[in-house]
């Protein structure tokens, strides 16, 4: 049956399988947003990770001892996996969000599809159309504008915000993860292989979170601090991928990768309810121009 066929019967909870994991990545943003006078980067990033691979252990350890001959075949490359797509993608936004809004962050995250394009252009020897070329220079504007915050002048004068071109910096590492998981061997679980990286990563982590402890910066504990950890630990990392994993099984690999985009609408509500984050023209402007640029692409 074609994913066209399949939508009527995809019922209430495959529509919530679609748009829920956004809400809970946007979610993410936002606690990181407020959180940051408690909670520093790397403590956040490691906590978080703890608590996901306590939850997840229940359901991966049956395919992690299965697979384990593949883990030691592919160690190398699980490695190269979990360094840019766990540890440096999180650690990278949660820095970020500590100098930027969370709007601009859950924008910036809108450039993923276009970078993986780049990319694996680039990189990966994958053969770019005009269309395609033709998007990622009108979402490149877009960034352009949400990163100069709408004052192009700052391009000549080459003044940038720190905190939005770190988290541009974890999208490239996220849209690198990406172009490496789609070539790993596909008889290695997903479930399982998620857990151990996230295993990696926290060793790597861990030195990151004790040079951030030795710089005097260690987690204010207030009951608003543990929900947050508790929140990204469990809700973005472990809710949002199971429901995320149904969604494409139900409504097919399009239409849920299409529901990311939900993503900015949702943080641009949160983070003016929750955090008083003010919108403004380069916003819409920026997110158009992504939009754009993602739709224009799509048709190479």
């Amino acid at each position: 049956m074609s994913e066209t066929q399949a939508q009527p019967g995809i019922g209430f909870k495959g529509y919530a399988s679609l748009v829920l994991p956004p809400l809970f990545w946007a979610g993410n943003f936002i606690v990181a947003r407020a959180s940051r006078g408690e909670l520093p980067p790397m403590g956040l990033s490691f906590g978080r990770w703890a608590i996901a691979l306590l939850c997840l252990l229940p359901f991966a350890w049956p395919y992690m001892r299965r697979d384990f001959a593949l883990y030691r075949q592919h160690w190398l490359r699980i490695v190269g996996l979990a360094v840019p797509g766990v540890v440096a993608f999180n650690a990278l936004v949660y820095l970020g969000l500590q100098s930027t809004t969370a709007t601009n962050g859950m924008l910036l995250n809108s450039t993923i599809p276009l970078l993986i394009l780049a990319l694996g252009a680039l990189f990966w020897g994958q053969h770019l159309r005009g269309a395609q070329i033709a998007g990622l220079v009108i979402s490149t504007l877009g960034v352009a504008s949400i990163v100069l915050h709408g004052d192009w002048s700052r391009l000549i004068a080459l003044e940038f915000s720190r905190g939005d071109l770190i988290i541009f910096t974890a999208m490239v590492c996220w849209a690198v993860y990406t172009l490496m998981l789609k070539s790993f061997p596909p008889e290695v679980n997903r479930l399982g292989l998620l857990a151990v990286q996230i295993a990696i990563a926290l060793v790597f982590l861990a030195p990151l979170w004790g040079w951030e402890l030795s710089q005097g910066r260690a987690p204010v504990w207030t009951g608003a601090s543990v929900f947050a950890l508790i929140y990204v630990g469990v809700v973005p990392s472990v809710l949002a991928y199971i429901l995320y994993m149904r969604a494409v099984v139900i409504a097919g690999p399009a239409r849920a990768g299409q529901a990311i985009h939900l993503l900015p609408l949702y943080g641009a509500v949160l983070s003016t309810i929750f955090l008083g984050e003010q919108l403004h023209m380069y916003h819409a402007i920026g997110f158009g121009a992504i939009l754009a640029g993602i739709l224009v692409a799509s048709r190479g």
